[in-house]
């Protein structure tokens, strides 16, 4: 399948992206309802694109991306309803960029395979000091367009946190100087303890977190997550995803309401 294939099928999509503002609050209280852009931030081994979707434009950036292991998928619909929320409730916005790649192995997601086509862990691609050159990881670091797309996206927004989402570990993750603070005010949203497992080869976590120290949270939610409804996803882990985006701030007391 041809790259100008799937420009026409993303088309509408980029249509409905525009320039967004700062978002900040009106005289009478109220905020803008905030634009978003939407742009490919790169192609798949199979051209799929992956899609980046970016809303606000204050200095502090938080990214968060899913399906980087295509088996691992239930962190999709979060970061698709993340993007509605984001939307209808502008306040989030303030002071801060979310930048979204919900599905950044597509090829994988569709296959529903860890892997990319190329049978490379996505995961293990990075640069890192302990990266681990081998059949699973990649000959060398990068060698993949999907984590040269990532890489592009974190060298563009620079964020100061990165949240990814995986499965089937049950528990929040952390890697690099001030992660564990960041997993914590998660923690407090959902039943997942927060544990540290530990940098993989070549993982986003080891080259990110420790290498670079930029906070990097793995959000690992069960193997049963895989199947249920983006509504059951988000009453579940909701709290805890909007945790991540206001960080240090907490949530407003409206949003906990709703509870774990």
């Amino acid at each position: 399948m041809c790259k100008q294939a799937w420009l026409i099928g993303v088309l509408a999509l980029l249509l409905v992206g525009c320039q967004s503002s700062q978002t900040t609050m009106s005289a009478d209280g109220t905020y803008p309802t905030p634009a978003y852009q939407a742009r490919i931030a790169g192609w798949s081994v199979q051209n799929r694109p992956i899609m980046t979707r970016v809303y606000g434009s204050g200095d502090d950036v938080v990214l968060l991306m899913a399906g980087i292991h295509g088996n691992e998928a239930a962190g999709v619909p979060i970061l698709d309803r993340l993007g509605k929320e984001l939307m209808a409730n502008p306040k989030f916005l303030v002071g801060r960029t979310v930048v979204l790649m919900p599905e950044v192995n597509p090829d994988g997601v569709k296959a529903n395979s860890r892997r990319n086509v190329n049978g490379i862990d996505l995961n293990r691609n990075f640069p890192a000091d302990n990266f681990d050159a081998s059949k699973g990881h990649g000959e060398e670091p990068l060698s993949q367009p999907e984590s040269r797309a990532i890489l592009a996206q974190i060298e563009k927004y620079k964020p100061s946190r990165i949240v990814t989402y995986h499965q089937p570990l049950k528990c929040v993750d952390y890697d690099g100087e001030g992660a564990k603070e960041i997993a914590e005010a998660m923690g407090e949203h959902t039943d997942l303890p927060v544990k540290r497992l530990g940098g993989r080869p070549g993982s986003l976590g080891s080259y990110f977190g420790i290498d670079h120290n930029i906070p990097c949270i793995t959000f690992e939610l069960p193997k049963n997550a895989t199947g249920k409804s983006s509504e059951v996803l988000w009453n579940l882990y909701g709290n805890a995803t909007l945790a991540a985006v206001v960080y240090p701030e907490a949530l407003p007391a409206e949003t906990t309401e709703t509870g774990k």
